[in-house]
């Protein structure tokens, strides 16, 4: 008995928040990165971070991957360009791309808020800002 007064006593609450400088947006949290990198530090940095470079699933995640103000173009995490990553595969891509060219193997997300088709196959050695991805923290709060 003495524990169902404890439990009627304190009640439990879960928050689901993003580490700090990340951004929320649906179930994820993204970080923006200010500096630029070629595709293998990038997916490091993101690792070291515990995440990684993100991957467009959705429509609403690719409008979501425009808003790293003042960026020309972010890497995202579909290495290797030998066939379907996501659902979104055929969706995201510029008119002309990718051109599977063999030195092209990364892909990077032109910032265009007007058009959602602005994927480009670039050389992995190309440096560009990225975004990371991650799953929320989950916090237990105790009420009572």
């Amino acid at each position: 008995m003495r524990a169902n007064h404890l439990d009627n006593a304190f009640l439990m609450s879960v928050w689901k928040c993003c580490p700090e400088g990340w951004r929320p947006f649906q179930e994820s949290c993204y970080y923006f990165s200010g500096d630029q990198m070629p595709w293998n530090e990038s997916q490091q940095n993101c690792s070291g971070m515990g995440s990684q470079l993100v991957v467009i699933n959705t429509k609403a995640e690719q409008v979501s991957a425009g808003l790293g103000e003042g960026q020309s173009s972010l890497e995202t995490g579909v290495p290797g360009l030998g066939g379907p990553q996501s659902p979104s595969w055929l969706l995201f891509w510029r008119p002309g791309e990718p051109s599977n060219k063999p030195a092209e193997m990364c892909v990077v997300i032109y910032h265009n808020t007007e058009n959602l088709w602005n994927w480009n196959d670039v050389p992995c050695t190309t440096r560009s800002y990225r975004i990371c991805e991650t799953a929320p923290l989950s916090c237990l709060c105790w009420v009572g």
